[in-house]
């Protein structure tokens, strides 16, 4: 017999692989967080001998879901302004509190609380954007989740750096700290087109080609940030993004919701990819993304919370299941969006654009075991009949019991692997009367 790490042995596991989109009663053999092998569960007993077997007799196995557009540190600011507009929500409450609080201390404390929430709800790996991003390092390698860190860029002030050069270069300082931490990646990540100038987008370009770094940046998000965009540069926001050369393979637009038919033919073209936040453009009334002319056209689609103070939820069960529906609805077509699809824009999709097919994003011999445990036989989720549908439609985040990155049992049943419940609820107690004052 062949030595494993871990064996887990699932009633099913939906893959995200279009060989063998879903398997019953089969095991993955894990060895120094790789899968090694996947087979039926009798053989794999037959075969391996594990430091440690998982039994998941009523559960779903499913690769470990990827948040691509978060931050991570706002999860503090839940709740504090809802029910505003965008801009009246960032000027008025999110930008000032920033200004007030927001420390390396401040983004340490936060991200850690998004990553246990993260982590209870199968998310494995996040796509980040904000200040501080080595103290978002520092928390997402406590919790043991995977990051890919954006290197913000502005062209005003903050507590964190004095102009766009200066967030260049702490970010650039920060990437090379965590050069030798398997968990963290990075992008730049101009905050927006209405944020950032010509001459700044154009130093970024030079950099992420240098440097090998993909791009991270809010495109398209509002009605107001394309007619701005029209009344400063005479062009909308993408149109200038095309003339400055910023489009490409290596581009992640967050949110995409205003598009013209011959803008998606753009994306297509150059190969860029959209993550769709459908929970935060619909609670900042931003409007709804055409997802199902994006994937017609064949524009690589992932899923993201966008940050808690403007979804008030790290969940990507509840995106697949509203991204679903929302497609279905506008276009009067029940059959847009499959269940399937919502997975794949979870998973797959949202690795591809991080540029992390090849390690995370489905279950297959060869890749990470970056992997969530999904329980089927809840009151609220039997019976069922094609579990694949049953994830997108019925399950809830409530319905993980665990969460594997690269092997390793970050959450299990309510229980953290490296985030003590004291030191969650001290974080709480010292930043909510802070942020008090900024509530709406």
């Amino acid at each position: 017999m062949s030595n494993a790490d871990l064996i887990i042995e699932a009633r099913w596991i939906a893959t995200v692989n279009p060989q063998q989109p879903l398997l019953e009663q089969h095991a993955l053999v894990i060895q120094a967080g790789v899968i090694v092998a996947i087979l039926p569960t009798a053989e794999a007993r037959q075969q391996y001998l594990a430091n440690s077997t998982i039994c998941l007799d009523d559960h779903v196995l499913i690769p470990g879901l990827i948040n691509l557009h978060s931050h991570a540190a706002m999860n503090l600011m839940r709740g504090i302004a809802d029910d505003l507009p965008l801009m009246e929500w960032l000027n008025d409450h999110i930008w000032p509190a920033e200004q007030a609080l927001v420390s390396e201390r401040y983004v340490h404390d936060a991200t850690l609380l998004a990553c246990a929430e993260m982590l209870s709800g199968g998310i494995t790996c996040f796509n980040d954007m904000y200040f501080y991003p080595q103290a978002t390092a520092m928390a997402a390698s406590q919790a043991g989740m995977r990051a890919n860190l954006g290197l913000l860029v502005l062209e005003f002030p903050s507590a964190y750096a004095s102009d766009a050069d200066d967030y260049l270069q702490k970010g650039f300082a920060a990437h090379d700290s965590w050069r030798n931490n398997a968990l963290i990646t990075s992008s730049i990540a101009p905050h927006a087109p209405y944020t950032v100038s010509n001459q700044t987008f154009e130093t970024v370009i030079t950099y992420a080609e240098q440097l090998g770094l993909g791009i991270h940046i809010h495109l398209h998000e509002t009605r107001d940030e394309i007619a701005q965009s029209e009344a400063q540069y005479g062009v909308r926001p993408l149109q200038r993004m095309l003339q400055l050369g910023l489009l490409g393979p290596d581009l992640v637009a967050a949110h995409g919701v205003h598009l013209l038919p011959n803008e998606i033919e753009l994306l297509a073209e150059y190969g860029c990819h959209i993550a769709h936040c459908p929970s935060s453009n619909l609670k900042l009334a931003s409007g709804i993304a055409p997802v199902a002319q994006l994937l017609a056209k064949g524009v690589n689609v992932g899923l993201g919370t966008d940050g808690a103070a403007s979804n008030n939820r790290l969940d990507m069960f509840a995106e697949m299941r509203l991204c679903a529906l929302l497609a279905k609805g506008v276009s009067e077509s029940a059959s847009v969006v499959p269940a399937q699809q919502a997975l794949d824009m979870a998973t797959i999709n949202a690795a591809k654009a991080l540029g992390l097919e090849h390690q995370i994003g489905s279950i297959e011999v060869g890749k990470l075991a970056d992997l969530a445990a999904v329980r089927l036989d809840d009151v609220s989720t039997t019976p069922y009949y094609d579990p694949i549908a049953h994830l997108v439609y019925s399950c809830g985040r409530e319905h993980v019991t665990h969460t594997w990155v690269a092997g390793e049992l970050r959450y299990s049943n309510g229980v953290y692997a490296n985030l003590e419940p004291l030191e969650l609820k001290d974080i709480i107690n010292t930043w909510q009367p802070k942020l008090r004052q900024y509530k709406h």
